[in-house]
């Protein structure tokens, strides 16, 4: 038998002596499941914002571009043959799920009343539509074949407000280069990630079309794009995959490719870190704060069970026992009500968000499990530490004085 348990459930239940002493345990069990609500739901905000974002410069960029080292700004490059020996020495790499190869030329997009000026991102037929399928507000992504080119284009939704286009409309496209050259080509769908930065730049056409601007040969392309499984495995993919490229290649992760946006993404984490270290400290003194409370009350149980021979390490495991009670019963609150929330925000996006301020159009949320165990782990495990401490004024209470306390 847990002696020092028994005495807690008997000495120290939640909701049992004086008023005062009551509404002062009610008190900390709350501050500990607000604090809790407060992480879960900054972790998952925070995380999912990153996530979102991440996912939508991922599908414009790819994880791993492989082009020649000349590749810049500019967007043009010189070409690389699509026919590559490390192609499948690539494929074999854990991780990697799909090659595809593309090229990107810049342009001005012209109409009757206004001028824009683009990056084409010309594609093949094996590229993977995943990312811009589920972003199409009108439309249809590209249709390609290994023999047929494809006249049709797919812009942003920025792009198609701004110059009054719809889907099934033709645009013209001039290239700035010597001669200049114009190609004629028809909306075919309208897409819409939120992220201006790149929605206002990219149209994604026929890869042969670029070839044919640049007058490269059918097989010359500006690149090759890897996609991989996790984005955690990107720098191990990006370093086995240089060591598989010749030396006029060069393999640079998506993280190189945007290191501003990636940047910004990195310094909201520092957000989520005070608001966990704020939330512990003011649970973990509002503990403090109940238990030296809880030992004043109970001074003269402290006095019998030191004339009974307890020891101070006996007894303060019966505090410790009691205030563990109340961290549990306000991180079971904390779960119910930050999960709660973070599931309603989930299933019907009912806070909503600026797209042109924030890029997402609601509150993205991401919960994870070990994010939660970590929290609810990390929340007791700080606040009983912080426990250790404040507990040792037991071992000055004389049992004598403590029994006639009043």
């Amino acid at each position: 038998m847990n002696t020092p348990l028994f005495i807690a459930k008997r000495l120290g239940g939640a909701g049992k002596g004086k008023g005062y002493i009551s509404l002062i345990r009610k008190i900390a069990t709350i501050s500990i499941a607000l604090g809790l609500a407060v992480m879960i739901v900054s972790m998952a905000v925070v995380t999912g914002f990153q996530d979102e974002i991440r996912e939508k410069v991922i599908g414009f960029g790819s994880h791993i571009q492989i082009t020649n080292y000349d590749y810049n700004v500019s967007f043009e490059a010189s070409p690389i043959s699509s026919e590559q020996v490390f192609l499948d020495d690539v494929l074999q790499i854990d991780g990697v799920r799909h090659i595809q190869k593309f090229a990107t030329k810049p342009g001005i997009i012209k109409t009757d009343d206004d001028i824009h000026g683009v990056v084409l991102k010309g594609v093949g037929p094996d590229f993977d539509w995943s990312f811009f399928r589920n972003r199409l507000v009108s439309g249809d992504t590209l249709s390609m074949d290994d023999t047929t080119r494809s006249d049709g284009v797919i812009i942003s939704s920025l792009i198609s407000k701004r110059l009054f286009l719809n889907t099934g409309d033709d645009l013209f496209i001039y290239f700035i280069q010597d001669p200049p050259r114009i190609r004629r080509l028809q909306v075919t769908g309208i897409y819409d990630t939120g992220l201006e930065e790149l929605d206002r730049v990219f149209v994604l056409g026929d890869l042969r079309h670029i070839q044919t601007l640049n007058d490269w040969d059918e097989d010359q392309i500006g690149g090759f794009e890897v996609l991989v499984d996790d984005f955690d495995k990107i720098p191990e993919v990006a370093r086995k995959t240089l060591d598989l490229i010749p030396y006029h290649l060069d393999a640079q992760s998506i993280r190189q490719l945007y290191p501003q946006i990636f940047d910004w993404l990195a310094l909201l984490d520092m957000n989520v870190y005070v608001i966990i270290a704020l939330m512990v400290l003011v649970a973990g003194i509002n503990m403090i704060t109940t238990l030296l409370i809880t030992i004043l009350e109970k001074v003269n149980a402290i006095g019998i069970l030191k004339a009974l021979g307890a020891r101070n390490t006996t007894i303060r495991s019966v505090f410790l026992y009691h205030a563990a009670m109340l961290i549990f019963k306000g991180l079971l609150w904390g779960n119910l009500v930050g999960i709660g929330l973070c599931l309603v925000q989930s299933y019907t996006g009912i806070i909503q968000l600026s797209p042109e301020s924030y890029y997402v159009s609601e509150v993205p949320i991401n919960m994870q499990i070990s994010h939660i165990a970590l929290l609810n782990l990390g929340s007791f495990a700080i606040s009983m530490v912080m426990l250790l401490i404040p507990s040792y004024i037991i071992s000055r209470i004389s049992p004598v004085k403590a029994i006639i306390f009043r």
